[in-house]
């Protein structure tokens, strides 16, 4: 069976499904792009995040992707100028609450950004400059737990305020610009 992939820049206020059957009107993945039948999101964004999301006909390949063994990266703009001593509790693993019980993260890459990263405009405006200064952090996981690297930052004095997901495993999400979607023959992910 011929399988299809593809590679998305999820925008901000999407949600990384096809179907919601809650009252409520949501933006959703198959209004991007005229996907085939039997397309899924490999892996989550929450309608808040953007950034990089792969999509694939192949539950093989979906397994493979969402697996510890795959890293995802995400830059992350937090509220204030975070801290070198920060980063390394995130990298050392900081405690979050899961599922109404503590979870200690394991342990991950993390680095301060010093150059603003060109993302272009975010659908919704964040904030200005009048509710204090920003920063960027590039956090590097292999788990998934719910909303995990905002939670990440809140714990360590950093609120999360856009997070964007730039890498999963050698998948790049290089200049793809928001909403737009690439087909490709197979994602080439090492393990």
């Amino acid at each position: 069976m011929l399988h299809h992939h593809f590679i998305l820049h999820k925008p901000y206020g999407y949600l990384s499904q096809f179907i919601y059957e809650l009252k409520r009107k949501k933006k959703l993945l198959g209004e991007l792009y005229d996907f085939p039948k039997g397309t899924m999101a490999i892996g989550r964004l929450d309608e808040d995040s953007e950034g990089l999301l792969l999509l694939t006909t192949d539950g093989k390949m979906s397994e493979i992707i969402r697996s510890k063994k795959v890293d995802k990266e995400y830059y992350v703009q937090v509220d204030g100028i975070i801290t070198q001593e920060a980063i390394d509790q995130m990298k050392a693993g900081v405690e979050i609450g899961f599922n109404g019980t503590k979870y200690l993260t394991k342990r991950c890459e993390a680095a301060l950004i010093t150059e603003v990263p060109d993302f272009g405009a975010r659908g919704k405006k964040i904030r200005d400059e009048r509710h204090g200064p920003t920063s960027w952090a590039s956090i590097t996981v292999n788990e998934g737990k719910f909303r995990q690297v905002r939670k990440m930052t809140a714990a360590v004095g950093f609120p999360t305020l856009r997070l964007v997901r730039v890498r999963i495993g050698n998948v790049h999400l290089n200049d793809l610009q928001a909403g737009e979607v690439k087909e490709v023959s197979d994602f080439q992910i090492e393990i």
